[in-house]
């Protein structure tokens, strides 16, 4: 036991006398005091041959002895640490920052967030809903049964290992959804991204976004619908737009028309994206049909209601003066640049 003690003795001396000035230094003390194989773990195995009634007072030296091992190593890795630290250069904080580029809504989603504010300041919430469809709320539920020639309307993606599946073609589906939920009134606003199998142009695009309106409640009329269009297009083309509405057919609507402005690209005067025409067609719309509010169980003789879609794309590339649609989805960094 004495001899363990003037061994303890004696390397508490030499610990108080190193100076530890490097790294490696710092390094060669921990492994040659307090590594697996150290100084101390040679002593802590000395404990096996102390007897039983010293083993408690030498247990507690050498677990002072360990402790100071292990603070004199902490203070000199600290002042080491500090040291690098103090090395290195104050930042210049005069200087001018890096640039850090920042992100973007993408314009479709500027156009389609303009949208929605427009059509909630008159009192539309917002339902969205899946874009992987069934058959019945894609196609059937809108008075378009199996067979029905309208289909061929709408090219469709279907999903082959089940053709009672597809993506859908419209957000029309999500109409049906809420309208078979039953909560009447219903004024809400559907956007999303629909899904067609067409040729991809300068006008037409395989994918696209839309956004739909459904309005249903007693005694509503094709003027409720009129107005609530022409106040739509004030706000999103301005006070000047020219507008137009055209008879046409919608098997879920009746009576059905489709609405065009003016076209802001070239004036009126023609181009590719108004067939040089001056007109750019920007919705269908028209009274929701008995048969629809039937399938869905609201009873057309009390209720009526209206509901028209548009495509975002092209509402988009009216406000920025975009000529292709293709652009909108390359990704081109470039382009999608101009609209920060």
């Amino acid at each position: 036991m004495q001899e363990l003690a003037e061994k303890i003795d004696q390397l508490k001396q030499e610990i108080e006398a190193i100076e530890l000035k490097t790294a490696d230094e710092i390094e060669h003390y921990r492994i040659r005091f307090l590594g697996s194989k150290g100084l101390v773990k040679q002593l802590m195995s000395e404990m096996k041959n102390v007897s039983s009634d010293l083993r408690k007072d030498f247990g507690a030296r050498l677990n002072e002895f360990k402790q100071f091992a292990e603070a004199k190593y902490e203070d000199y890795k600290e002042q080491k640490s500090g040291s690098k630290k103090a090395e290195q250069p104050k930042a210049d904080m005069s200087l001018p920052a890096y640039p850090s580029e920042t992100g973007a809504r993408h314009p479709i989603q500027q156009t389609m967030n303009k949208m929605i504010d427009i059509f909630a300041k008159i009192g539309f919430t917002v339902t969205e809903g899946p874009e992987i469809e069934d058959d019945w709320h894609n196609f059937t539920a809108l008075n378009l049964p199996e067979n029905h020639p309208a289909r061929d309307m709408q090219d469709t993606f279907y999903i082959s290992k089940n053709p009672d599946w597809l993506l859908r073609t419209h957000t029309s589906s999500v109409q049906v959804r809420v309208m078979k939920e039953g909560k009447l009134p219903i004024r809400q606003i559907f956007p999303g991204r629909v899904y067609r199998n067409e040729t991809i142009s300068a006008r037409a695009h395989c994918f696209f976004h839309q956004i739909e309106g459904l309005y249903i409640d007693e005694k509503v009329s094709f003027a409720d619908l009129k107005q609530t269009l022409y106040y739509f297009v004030k706000e999103m083309f301005g006070a000047d737009v020219k507008v137009r509405f055209r008879p046409s057919y919608f098997p879920f609507t009746e009576p059905s028309a489709e609405m065009d402005v003016s076209c802001f690209i070239c004036d009126s005067k023609g181009c590719n994206v108004c067939k040089h025409t001056g007109w750019v067609e920007i919705l269908g719309c028209g009274m929701v049909h008995p048969n629809v509010l039937s399938n869905c169980g609201i009873d057309p003789e009390k209720y009526s209601g209206f509901a028209w879609g548009m495509g975002v794309e092209r509402t988009t590339m009216m406000q920025y003066g975009i000529k292709d649609i293709r652009v909108l989805s390359e990704n081109d960094l470039r382009f999608l640049k101009q609209f920060r």
